[in-house]
């Protein structure tokens, strides 16, 4: 959609999120929230109050709008046309590889102690039939009294 060629009705449809999206991409650079909002006031045709009113909820919409990334010039961009490098030195690597063998040998010393205890219970020959005679069954009624 070219930006120029609409109308202002059309234009209000859209979110400044949306307008700032195409005014990135015609301009094929990067802007600052000032410029990108300036232009968007000017298709608007917004007054320089509600500029001065709305620009930090124009901003808070950029921060929160996954389609944008702030560049280190505090400029916005968008973020398709950045590649996220994660670089990883050996010592990442070395700590990243123990994490996982103490995660693993956490769990299998859990489930030998879990293994343990229900052996215990189900060989535990302790428990008379004369130690159950003593239990009484207690009604719902007799428990709230």
């Amino acid at each position: 959609m070219n930006l120029e060629k609409m109308t202002k009705e059309e234009l209000e449809t859209l979110s400044y999120a949306d307008l700032a999206e195409m005014i990135i991409k015609k301009d094929k650079k990067s802007l600052n929230t000032p410029t990108i909002f300036k232009e968007i006031c000017k298709l608007l045709q917004l007054t320089d109050e509600e500029y001065q009113s709305q620009i930090g909820d124009f901003y808070t919409s950029l921060t929160t709008d996954k389609r944008f990334i702030l560049l280190d010039n505090a400029c916005w961009d968008l973020r398709d046309k950045h590649a996220i490098d994660i670089v990883m030195d050996d010592d990442d690597l070395d700590a990243e590889e123990s994490d996982e063998e103490e995660i693993l040998d956490s769990e299998e010393n859990s489930e030998d102690e879990n293994s343990e205890d229900i052996d215990s219970v189900n060989n535990d020959d302790s428990i008379d039939d004369d130690d159950l005679e003593d239990l009484t069954i207690i009604d719902e009624e007799e428990i709230e009294e």
